[in-house]
């Protein structure tokens, strides 16, 4: 059985605050008898852009998988823009909440995701359009004039009628990403979105997502191995290991004099 984390130190303890687009508290996840979140607590306010770093296996990619609803949290709270996302608590119970809320909770929220997800049967176009018009009842029309300035933006407009397994791996996460972007999330979730990608394509988009952060205000919480994209878009950065934080701070500040051992070595692996 694995031996339960230690809670985190009150420093990191969330505030209540209605600038929180994003806030975790107490949340607790497991899986089987292996503890990967305990007693987590942190916020990310509105239009802030946080990048999660750490090695492998820390909790940073289940933490975006919560707050896209793709994993539920053992225990704790989930706030989005103050409202619970998953549970509430009512006088001292936690209380699931019905899946209707959950849905609509879940339209406020993208992911680009490390393996695209693109659906493989549909056009470049369909992939666009399915949400937006399923989940969010735009016409169409207005569906497909926003799936096309999108493409205008990610560079792609000429590949709205091919299929996903007809575009490199790089076209195929600027779809992806153009993808979140159609719904017009209030948070943009970005899991190691350049990971599955061949190297000389990673920087196409990677400025993709560099043009978001300058160009709107969608609050961002991003994981990513890529330490200098994280040092361009981010202004907070915070350093993960099983399952806690060790430390958090501005991107210069943890990249060039970080506080914790562990963040130094883990920098010098990753940085060589």
């Amino acid at each position: 059985m694995s031996t339960p984390l230690e809670p985190q130190s009150a420093q990191f303890a969330a505030p209540e605050s209605n600038s929180a687009a994003i806030l975790f508290q107490d949340v607790e996840k497991r899986f089987g008898d292996h503890v990967v979140l305990k007693d987590l607590n942190f916020s990310v306010n509105k239009g802030d852009r946080v990048t999660l770093i750490g090695p492998s296996g820390s909790g940073k990619t289940t933490i975006l998988r919560l707050v896209m609803t793709l994993e539920e949290a053992n225990a704790g709270y989930i706030y989005i823009n103050g409202q619970p996302l998953t549970h509430e608590n009512r006088n001292g119970r936690r209380v699931a909440l019905k899946e209707r809320h959950r849905n609509e909770m879940r339209k406020r929220i993208g992911m680009v995701f490390q393996q695209f997800n693109l659906f493989p049967n549909m056009t470049v176009m369909e992939n666009l359009i399915e949400a937006p018009v399923h989940a969010l009842k735009m016409s169409k029309k207005d569906a497909t004039d926003k799936a096309m300035d999108l493409l205008e933006k990610v560079g792609l407009p000429d590949k709205a009628n091919a299929h996903p397994l007809e575009l490199s791996g790089g076209q195929q996460q600027r779809v992806a990403t153009a993808r979140a972007l159609a719904m017009d999330p209030e948070i943009l979730l970005l899991d190691e979105v350049t990971s599955a990608l061949d190297p000389e394509i990673v920087g196409e988009v990677l400025e993709i997502l560099r043009d978001v952060a300058r160009e709107t205000d969608i609050t961002m919480l991003i994981v990513t191995h890529e330490m200098q994209f994280a040092k361009d878009v981010s202004n907070r950065v915070m350093m993960f290991d099983s399952g806690r934080i060790l430390e958090e701070g501005h991107p210069e500040k943890i990249f060039s004099n970080p506080d914790h051992q562990r963040t130094k070595d883990f920098l010098s692996a990753v940085l060589g």
